[in-house]
């Protein structure tokens, strides 16, 4: 069985907790603080507001039902869908999505050969 790690994420007045590999789950943490310090650097209108990855953790139980718990590979598509879809015209926003498709393809990856584990 695949041993799971969650990266909490916080946004103003909410938190989620995104599920990932707990191979992946520091790449994860380090790509949120790396798009954090560029951000302020895009000049496109359309910028996608970020949330802060705060902690990592083992284990979630939760009593809260309005907090969610997304599937890394979900939270990677939707962000990769946010920063291709920002028109920047003076930064380079290429090497932003650039990380952000390494992790989705890393993910895609290891969702791959698990799921091949589990049919075995």
């Amino acid at each position: 069985m695949a041993t799971m790690r969650y990266v909490l994420l916080k946004e103003q007045h909410s938190i989620a907790f995104v599920e990932m590999p707990a191979t992946h789950a520091y790449q994860l943490s380090a790509l949120n603080l790396r798009l954090h310090k560029e951000l302020d650097k895009l000049t496109a209108d359309n910028v996608p507001t970020l949330p802060y990855a705060v902690a990592e953790c083992d284990n979630v139980d939760l009593h809260d039902t309005s907090i969610a718990i997304i599937g890394g590979l979900d939270y990677i598509n939707s962000l990769e869908k946010e920063f291709s879809d920002t028109k920047e015209k003076s930064y380079p926003l290429i090497s932003l999505l650039t990380e952000i498709r390494a992790l989705q393809a890393q993910l895609e990856q290891w969702y791959e050969e698990y799921e091949e584990e589990q049919q075995l």
